[in-house]
């Protein structure tokens, strides 16, 4: 949608010619333009967006890895706007460091639990950021690591590895199938309903699901029942975590919800690791109260290669990459982009986040 196959070649060629951690933008008059920093190296379609426009002097962290807190303080001091990405802690210190010329903060992230938002909105600091562009990625992988839970084909992949594929046996490697089930999504939004419109193909029974309150326009989309959350958990034979983290879903996937899950049900998690308590999903899978469950998101991320979850066989984790397309990246690096920009002018943002 948002690039070819083409536009994708070109858009790694401009890639190449930024320079690292290098101040962009119009040569003349530069200094009188607004200052920008960029936390990330972001995809190419942004970076051009902010290079073209003409509107700012931009200096980037030309890295993958987190810009270090103390360069990240040092850097933003005096800019006027800040594209950020979820790794970055937007709080009182780093708003402080900036100084009274900040204006716009622009995440590129659908999640914004980084963000101190009282202290954004004390400043009068107005905040972008990119949902809407990730939910087909996201919806996309969800089912993915669904299937790859519930049909082990991790443990699959490693028996065909190691030795371990035998003589034909009747019920090893067996899973669950999706054919005459009930799927429960917690927290019904745009991806909810992309992930149950991707599952509807495979006889799905039944979908259920909660939120704060009843969500009819968005629940007729995918035929789904509205139900507590102790419903949820009991009649699903897959729960599917969508809901963002605030104050009060953290830790909501707790023993209290494992323990009214059926023994064959598969937990999914693609929202915010902060939504499940670990330490009791840990002790759900490894006595069998649930079968099993997938992981796209942990706390903290990157989860240490030593925590118990990943010792067990029924446990699938991904590194956060639920949004990880060449497609959705630039089109995420884009509205964030436009965001900036647009506040930066003091007009309405694309994707303005209402503080």
């Amino acid at each position: 949608m948002w690039c070819s196959r083409a536009a994708l070649g070109r858009l790694r060629r401009i890639g190449t010619e930024i320079a690292p951690r290098t101040v962009t933008g119009f040569h003349r008059a530069m200094s009188t333009l607004p200052k920008v920093y960029v936390t990330r190296k972001v995809p190419p379609v942004g970076l051009e967006i902010l290079r073209k426009s003409g509107q700012v002097q931009f200096e980037m962290w030309d890295s993958d890895d987190p810009v270090p807190r103390q360069e990240l303080l040092k850097k933003v001091k005096g800019c006027a706007g800040i594209l950020c990405v979820l790794t970055e802690k937007i709080d009182a210190e780093l708003l402080d460091a900036a100084g009274p010329n900040l204006k716009v903060l622009s995440t590129m992230s659908v999640g914004f639990d980084h963000l101190s938002l009282d202290e954004l909105k004390k400043r009068e600091i107005s905040v972008g950021y990119t949902p809407d562009v990730l939910t087909d990625a996201v919806a996309e992988l969800t089912v993915a690591l669904l299937l790859t839970t519930s049909r082990r084909l991790i443990e699959a992949t490693h028996e065909a590895k190691t030795g371990g594929w035998g003589t034909w046996r009747t019920l090893w490697l067996c899973g669950h199938e999706l054919a005459n089930s009930t799927v429960g999504i917690l927290g019904l939004g745009r991806i909810g309903v992309a992930i149950a419109e991707r599952l509807k193909p495979f006889k799905v029974k039944k979908f259920i699901y909660t939120d704060v309150e009843p969500r009819p326009e968005l629940a007729d989309m995918i035929q789904a029942d509205y139900v507590s959350l102790d419903e949820l958990a009991k009649q699903s034979d897959f729960l599917a975590i969508c809901c963002a983290l605030t104050p009060e879903t953290q830790g909501i996937c707790n023993k209290n919800l494992f323990t009214k899950m059926k023994k064959n049900s598969i937990f999914i998690n693609t929202s915010r690791g902060g939504v499940v308590n670990q330490e009791d999903l840990y002790e759900a899978l490894s006595t069998g109260l649930i079968a099993g469950a997938g992981l796209d998101v942990t706390t903290p991320e990157p989860l240490p290669t030593n925590h118990p979850l990943f010792t067990l066989k029924n446990c699938v984790i991904l590194p956060h990459i639920a949004s990880a397309s060449y497609t959705t990246r630039n089109a995420m690096s884009a509205l964030a982009a436009n965001n900036l920009l647009a506040g930066l002018r003091g007009e309405p943002m694309p994707k303005e986040l209402k503080l």
